[in-house]
């Protein structure tokens, strides 16, 4: 679509299922399994909607999804779907390859979000998927993956970014800082320290990525926190802050993890904010809400 200026899409970055009683945190199964059904392993389905915005002469990619750069082993545990590669998507929806993109962002170096920086070369190593471009992370969210807590260790797999500091394509960031004109990251503590949030701002519009804040439609309740999250009172305060906010301006809320419907904007009914079409959903209250 067209936003201001600029041209965005959403761009698969592949499906995938984890834990359910992890993605909800403390809310009983009896609730969430109504928004989000688990298979026999009790797992829910998820997605990694990249975020592509074209503007100010360069092709912005934000998140890189799941890659592809899985074992039979992994991609059976993680329960990733078979289907177009990040190139493949990316080409389908934008018209552009992988050689087209000029910047790269990531929010944080979890592998479901910077699994797609890299992809396997010769001899099985690592190397860039996209060689012209300049990859984008905070110089805190760095630190953390290279001396990560052992509750969120698992999910930093360094072939997702050592490739690029070797190559020379890596550039460290401030905790906030701007992409384009109008186009910014900034930190805002809860899934972690240092994962940070996007925000897109052409005319009168804006345009929101809450990343792992809020990865689901399902997860707008206040007290809808995911089990990963390493400070989820953080996650419940920063949500009460950006939430009736974004429902009051009219921000387009981007959900990465949604599978069905990742683009929302936000209701506030009787002191509850919702995502729009999940109204019918009885949401809470849960502990702790």
């Amino acid at each position: 679509m067209q936003f201001g200026d600029y041209r965005v899409e959403v761009v698969s970055g592949g499906e995938f299922r984890l834990d359910g009683g992890a993605m909800f945190g403390v809310v009983p199964r009896t609730l969430w399994q109504r928004v989000a059904p688990p298979d026999e392993e009790n797992r829910v389905r998820l997605a990694a909607n990249c975020l592509f915005v074209e503007g100010a002469g360069e092709r912005v990619l934000v998140e890189t999804g799941m890659g592809d750069k899985w074992s039979p082993r992994q991609a059976a545990m993680y329960g990733v779907s078979p289907g177009p590669t990040l190139g493949e998507s990316l080409f389908k929806r934008t018209g552009y390859r992988a050689e087209d993109v000029s910047i790269v962002v990531n929010t944080h170096l979890h592998f479901d979000h910077a699994g797609g920086n890299t992809l396997s070369g010769e001899g099985g190593r690592a190397v860039p998927a996209f060689p012209n471009a300049r990859y984008f992370v905070s110089r805190a969210e760095l630190d953390h993956a290279e001396s990560p807590h052992e509750r969120d260790r698992a999910s930093y797999l360094p072939e997702n970014w050592r490739p690029l500091a070797e190559s020379g394509q890596l550039e460290l960031k401030e905790s906030d800082y701007e992409v384009l004109p109008g186009l910014s990251l900034e930190t805002v503590p809860g899934h972690s320290r240092t994962m940070q949030c996007v925000r897109l701002e052409r005319g009168s519009r804006t345009l929101y990525c809450f990343a792992d804040l809020v990865p689901t439609r399902a997860h707008v309740p206040l007290a809808w926190v995911m089990g990963y999250d390493l400070y989820p009172v953080e996650t419940v305060e920063a949500k009460r802050r950006l939430l009736p906010r974004a429902a009051r301006e009219g921000w387009l809320c981007l959900f990465y993890h949604d599978p069905e419907e990742p683009l929302a904007h936000l209701v506030e009914e009787s002191g509850r904010v919702r995502a729009a079409g999940l109204g019918d959903v009885k949401a809470g209250p849960v502990p702790g809400e």
